[in-house]
């Protein structure tokens, strides 16, 4: 998986490729990838996606600039990313996008979230992944500071909420109505849905970082 920590596409990956030397290394070897990024940068390197089974997974949490300018200032824009799948998924490299995190009042819209995943299908993503906003401790302080209605909006959704292992969970009623709210959608347009650690693996269709499309090799390693 690359990566869990931070995005392996960083804006210096044009110019050092240390992401690109470390797949080339893991396509040498059959060795399956897990993609994980917010960068159209990951373009770059479909030439070697595609000498091992590899699975792209681009987050885009609103197709509506407005939002992603304040909520993700320094990603590329929203329609560079839709872009980037579709150069990836012609390629017949599976692909999902990640719709992560969803923040209430913020990109929850039904309306919005449709044209999303509709957006999504037409380019041929596999799966939707959605998970909602975590955060962490000094948040909250931090959004007050920067922008008072915002914080207003979303600090009476968090309130009774629980912390577990560094991070503000939404209650758990609500983190059921919005997958309650967003899974249809998913389902309409023909794509799998997973979520990732909202406790509810039942409303799940594969398996949540997407590694279902390279599964059987992976398992292979794994034993």
């Amino acid at each position: 998986m690359m990566s869990d920590c931070t995005d392996p596409y960083q804006p210096l990956e044009r110019e050092y490729e240390i992401t690109r030397r470390c797949a080339e290394v893991l396509a040498k070897h059959g060795f399956p990838l897990l993609i994980v990024t917010k960068s159209d940068l990951v373009t770059k390197d479909i030439d070697i996606f595609k000498k091992t089974p590899t699975v792209v997974s681009v987050t885009i949490t609103t197709l509506r600039e407005d939002i992603a300018s304040f909520t993700e200032p320094y990603a590329p824009q929203p329609d560079r990313r839709v872009s980037a799948l579709q150069k990836v998924a012609d390629q017949d490299i599976p692909t999902v996008a990640r719709i992560d995190p969803i923040i209430p009042t913020i990109n929850d819209d039904e309306k919005d979230f449709e044209r999303l995943v509709s957006t999504l299908a037409d380019i041929g993503v596999k799966q939707i992944t959605i998970a909602t906003m975590k955060p962490l401790r000094g948040f909250f302080s931090k959004l007050k500071q920067m922008n008072q209605p915002i914080y207003e909006r979303l600090y009476r959704f968090y309130i009774d909420g629980k912390w577990a292992v560094g991070y503000k969970y939404l209650p758990e009623e609500r983190r059921k109505m919005i997958l309650e709210k967003l899974r249809p959608i998913v389902i309409k347009h023909g794509l799998n849905f997973a979520s990732c650690r909202e406790g509810f693996p039942q409303f799940n269709t594969a398996i949540c970082d997407g590694t279902a499309y390279c599964r059987r090799l992976l398992n292979s390693y794994l034993k």
